[in-house]
């Protein structure tokens, strides 16, 4: 029940905007996560959605965190407040307004931010408002000031991307680089079901399991669960996993099933059902094209040709005797195909899009009765689309650069620069991938839902109570739930605007690839963590993908361009964010008032 009557405005913007936050963290982070996993087309789209929201929600119900630092990272003082409950409320109201709205900027723009590293700024932000800026921790502060957000924007990419391309490099020396490489592939795939059982229990024990307590085990109790983990996850490998990829790949065995690896060992005196001509697995290359995308793949190339590797990002002449295209008329074009599959789809997106399409506003105001007849109609119609358009958003097409456009020349450039590995050698890999993205997922519902859940544990507490929180505040689980499900939303329904500018985008992947990413970025995460260093899983994943990128041997490899745009808005969150919420704290702090 609550204390502070008066200010439930301010619990109600509050609550609001933790919702948005936590919506923006799953379109934002979540989805970059995820998007190394869909890139490599390890996984579909749509099944990844349905996997991140499931471990997203596990990781944050069963072992999320509990407490909540209220004063986030010791960037503002304990005794900030002074037992003014409504200034601590508005404050964290104040850093989720400014932040979520950066977020939710950049995510309109398909620019990738952190959520944590914008929150953080939001609230020096709003104590500069506060009690001035000689109170803000703008040094170390033990890991936890300014000055080890600005550490670890630049350290942790880097320490990832070595770790990324150490992984790679060793699947590619044992591996890619032999004359018969799938047989290899098979028979060490235990070792490498067993270096990423090994890192996500890691994971999950030092970064996503704070109210288990498994830290203040003893080394011994610590190191037997982690050695035993991965070495239970490399046996069942052993004992199910290899029998079917050798039925299903060595013996090209096209009548086995994905239920056929409950057989184990038996798969390996199996006779061949169906022996193929190939190994029949999915195809990994990022560009699967048809006769109509086949055409544009030939009309990139000779306008590659044409134009010499000049990169002119304003028009482009589609033929002769018409008028040049702009880009922005191509991204159009794109999208209207899309709009057009969804119009002619059986299900609900279908349905909604044909409701749209049948119903359009007249003209006048909204308030004129046909138009707010018509109104009613797509309201429901519009609620459908929102939810369902990222399920059937096309982001291999949409990560590979529109066909024709200077963007669509540039990835072609990238992709050629990259050496491709076989089908059903990278197939191996894929398996490998999707364990180490349910882990991450798991691990950021367990531990970053506190990004969000923090200041709203703040807000609530203050509110209900009437007294300022602690340094630590409970959280009840429920809490923790809610704001699960809306990082989950996020992800699934605007997670692809992101995706479709990060992996591919940023260089060529593949499963073998994708999974040396994620690792790499996991194993960063885990040392950050060890000396208390904020960090940013989104950063590392990058940082990660770079680095893998860089092991095809030349920096051709890797599309800069993308880069600099993702450490541009890296740096600009820090001053925006937090001179946002500065300013509108000390708007709203500060104005005059009538006693």
């Amino acid at each position: 029940m609550s204390v502070l009557h008066e200010y439930d405005y301010i619990f109600a913007i509050g609550t609001l905007f933790a919702f948005l936050d936590a919506y923006n963290n799953g379109a934002n982070d979540v989805a970059n996560s995820w998007a190394t996993s869909v890139s490599s087309r390890s996984i579909s789209y749509r099944m990844a959605m349905v996997l991140g929201t499931i471990f997203e929600i596990l990781g944050a119900t069963t072992v999320g965190a509990r407490t909540a630092e209220t004063i986030k990272n010791g960037i503002i003082p304990p005794d900030t407040f002074k037992d003014n409950a409504p200034v601590q409320m508005m404050a964290f109201t104040i850093a989720l307004v400014a932040a979520s709205s950066w977020v939710m900027w950049c995510t309109r723009h398909s620019a990738h931010v952190s959520s944590t590293y914008s929150l953080i700024s939001a609230v020096a932000g709003v104590g500069v408002a506060t009690v001035g800026a000689s109170k803000v921790q703008w040094g170390w502060n033990n890991g936890k000031g300014l000055g080890a957000i600005f550490a670890g924007l630049g350290m942790a990419p880097a320490i990832a991307g070595g770790f990324g391309a150490a992984i790679f490099m060793m699947i590619k020396l044992i591996v890619h680089m032999r004359k018969n490489p799938a047989p290899w592939a098979v028979w060490t795939s235990p070792f490498f079901f067993l270096v990423a059982g090994t890192i996500c229990t890691l994971s999950i024990v030092y970064k996503g399991s704070p109210s288990l307590g498994l830290t203040k085990k003893s080394p011994e109790f610590l190191a037997s669960v982690i050695v035993g983990t991965g070495a239970g996850v490399c046996l069942v490998a052993l004992v199910f996993f290899v029998p079917w990829l050798y039925a299903r790949i060595l013996k090209r065995d096209s009548s086995v099933r994905w239920y056929h690896i409950f057989m184990g060992p038996l798969l390996l005196k199996r006779p061949v059902v169906a022996e193929a001509d190939r190994a029949v697995v999915p195809r990994y290359a990022v560009v699967q094209e048809d006769d109509e995308s086949m055409r544009s793949s030939n009309s990139i190339k000779q306008n590659r040709e044409q134009e010499k590797g000049n990169d002119h990002e304003r028009t482009m002449v589609v033929a002769e005797g018409q008028m040049p295209k702009t880009y922005k008329e191509i991204q159009e074009e794109g999208d209207a195909k899309l709009r057009q599959k969804l119009l002619e789809h059986r299900g609900p997106i279908g349905w909604a899009m044909r409701t749209l399409r049948d119903n359009p506003m007249g003209p006048g105001q909204i308030y004129e009765k046909k138009n707010a007849k018509t109104a009613l109609k797509r309201l429901p119609a519009q609620i459908t689309a929102a939810l369902l358009y990222g399920f059937h958003y096309d982001i291999h097409a949409a990560q590979t650069g529109i066909a024709g456009t200077p963007d669509g020349i540039r990835m072609q450039r990238v992709y050629d620069a990259a050496e491709k590995y076989p089908d059903e050698v990278e197939h191996t890999y894929s398996f490998i991938q999707v364990l180490t993205a349910c882990t991450a997922s798991f691990a950021h519902g367990a531990n970053d839902i506190g990004n969000s859940v923090g200041p709203w544990a703040v807000i609530y507490h203050t509110w209900s109570t009437g007294k300022t929180a602690d340094k630590t505040a409970i959280v009840p689980v429920w809490q923790l739930a809610v704001l699960a499900i809306w990082i989950s939303i996020g992800l699934c329904t605007y997670g692809y605007n992101i995706m479709k500018v990060m992996g591919n985008k940023i260089t060529y992947h593949s499963p073998s690839r994708g999974c040396s990413m994620e690792m790499g970025a996991a194993i960063t995460v885990l040392v950050f963590s060890q000396y208390s260093l904020p960090v940013s899983t989104s950063m590392c994943i990058t940082g990660a993908t770079v680095g893998v990128g860089l092991c095809n041997g030349t920096i051709k490899a890797v599309n800069w361009q993308r880069v600099g745009l993702l450490l541009l808005s890296w740096i600009m969150t820090i001053p925006i964010a937090g001179t946002f919420a500065g300013c509108l704290m000390g708007l709203f702090l500060y104005a005059p008032h009538f006693s």
